[in-house]
């Protein structure tokens, strides 16, 4: 195969490759193990092959952008960028977008290489039309340009090179193209800026970040919308966390969210506003964040209990995060009963609204009454016991009802909720004391597709976990549970027939 290979690559060497060719030389080299590949090439053939991306032939540049694909991927890096420079540079002004991204994966496959970089580095022209890229109308373009600029700038020199050259009035320049591109160079800064403190310093100091947190809190509600996302972005690491606050950014999010009451656009905004504190409350500290922004708290409460299924999905999601760890839910237990009615609202909406309401609400409800077994006190376990109680009169029967439709997330979704309290005495007890409820979790045959299958599989395997099921449950229901666990999710029982005379 190898052979056929090598004569498919010489006659497009010598130009003499018809396009029926190229196509055939496309599956040989997929067929072809890298290495086998590697000790035939030559630089004549991989010159040809880009030369020949230079007709205005759309299946020709096609087959060849695969068969390039195929062959650099079995070179190694520093090799391309030292002797296929060129052609990288000329892959880059390419009117086929394919090419521009097979170019640019390259430089991204040779910045991982420390020996690369050094490379790269010495190409600033290179560089230069990478960044160009990020202008591009393509977004996949645009994206595998963000990635290459994004490893390079994971060494010391990538960063000089971005920021500390002219390479950062280009960057400047192409965001000037706009605001579809300036918010892809932001996207870019805040990549880099969270892989260190370093990093973000030089970000910085590049006045990038304060434009972008300028906008943030400017007047234009929409870019608002668009910024925070990223700003969210930023304070996932410490470092961007300790930025933001140290620039007040956190204080000027908070007050924006005071003064919403009085902006009748405030609804494209909030949303994004309230997640970012939800966000920074799990990475930080619930009860903290909480004490430091009440309006925070107060907002998500406003929310859920509005009428806007917008607003209702927001504040859900968020009071899920916020109620993911143990911190958390002892901020929301401090409300008392304005918590244990919101909770009603939301069994109700888990029941009545549409599907991805529903979904959403299941999802924040099973990570509202998760414990791991290392947390479960006498008072937490009461707290969520009274929390499953306030989601309606008969909070199983609930979500047994929503588990028996013929809807897969949904059915996925209430067996979640059965799982996140299947390690608690008190949701065993119920589980005991409902009539067919234990039947129906070692039923196989109520579980329609293979997610369906996985999640009860869940449920059985949090049962059998649990330290009090053998006792609470009793031998019976708990060697049921076992088997159930060993022969695994997809197990199917061996119906025997027996075959009649005469029958059809």
């Amino acid at each position: 195969m190898a052979e056929a290979v090598v004569e498919l690559l010489e006659r497009a060497a010598r130009r003499e490759a018809p396009l029926e060719e190229l196509r055939a030389l496309r599956l040989a080299v997929q067929a072809v193990p890298p290495t086998a590949l590697r000790a035939h090439l030559s630089d004549d053939h991989l010159g040809a092959l880009f030369a020949l991306l230079s007709v205005n032939d759309r299946e020709q540049v096609s087959a060849c952008v695969s068969i390039l694909e195929r062959l650099l991927q079995a070179l190694d890096p520093v090799y391309v960028i030292q002797n296929l420079r060129e052609e990288l540079q000329k892959g880059l002004f390419h009117p086929d977008d394919s090419v521009k991204i097979l170019t640019i994966s390259q430089v991204g496959r040779i910045v991982e290489n420390s020996e690369g970089v050094t490379e790269i580095l010495n190409s600033p022209e290179l560089l230069r039309q990478i960044i160009n890229c990020i202008g591009g109308e393509k977004i996949a373009v645009a994206k595998e340009a963000i990635k290459s600029l994004s490893r390079i700038a994971q060494t010391q020199d990538g960063l000089e090179a971005l920021f500390v050259s002219n390479l950062l009035s280009d960057l400047k320049n192409v965001m000037a193209t706009n605001d579809i591109v300036r918010y892809r160079v932001y996207e870019l800064i805040v990549e880099i800026s969270s892989v260190s403190a370093d990093s973000l310093n030089y970000c910085a100091n590049s006045g990038l970040i304060a434009e972008l947190i300028g906008e943030l809190t400017g007047d234009d509600v929409l870019v608002r919308a668009t910024c925070i996302e990223m700003v969210t972005s930023l304070a996932h690491t410490p470092h961007g966390r300790q930025y933001l606050a140290q620039q007040g950014v956190i204080d000027k999010i908070s007050n924006i969210i005071v003064g919403a009451e009085s902006d009748p656009f405030s609804g494209f905004y909030l949303p994004g506003f309230v997640k970012f504190f939800g966000n920074l409350a799990v990475v930080d500290s619930p009860q903290q964040i909480c004490e430091r922004y009440p309006v925070f708290i107060e907002k998500v409460f406003e929310m859920a209990e509005s009428h806007d299924p917008t607003m209702i999905g927001v504040a859900v999601d968020t009071l899920g995060i916020l109620g993911s760890n143990v911190e958390g839910k002892q901020v929301l237990q401090k409300t008392r009963t304005r918590f244990q009615n919101l909770l009603k609202r939301i069994g109700h909406q888990a029941k009545n609204a549409p599907t991805e309401l529903r979904l959403r609400c299941l999802d924040a409800i099973s990570s509202l009454l998760y414990l791991p077994p290392e947390q479960q006190t006498e008072d937490l376990l009461r707290m969520t016991e009274s929390w499953f109680t306030s989601l309606s009169s008969q909070p199983l029967e609930l979500f047994r009802s929503i588990s028996t439709q013929p809807f897969p997330d949904l059915h996925c979704g209430a067996l979640r909720v059965f799982t996140a309290i299947a390690n608690q005495p008190w949701a065993q007890k119920l589980m005991l004391d409902t009539p067919g409820f234990v039947e129906y979790v070692v039923d196989r045959s109520v579980e329609p597709d293979k997610a369906s299958k996985d999640a009860k599989y869940e449920l059985v395997k949090a049962l059998v976990n649990s330290k009090t099921i053998g006792e609470i449950f009793g031998n019976q229901y708990y060697l049921r549970l076992r088997a159930y666990l060993r022969e695994g999710p997809y197990y199917v029982k061996a119906v025997s027939t027996t075959a009649v005379e005469g029958a059809e």
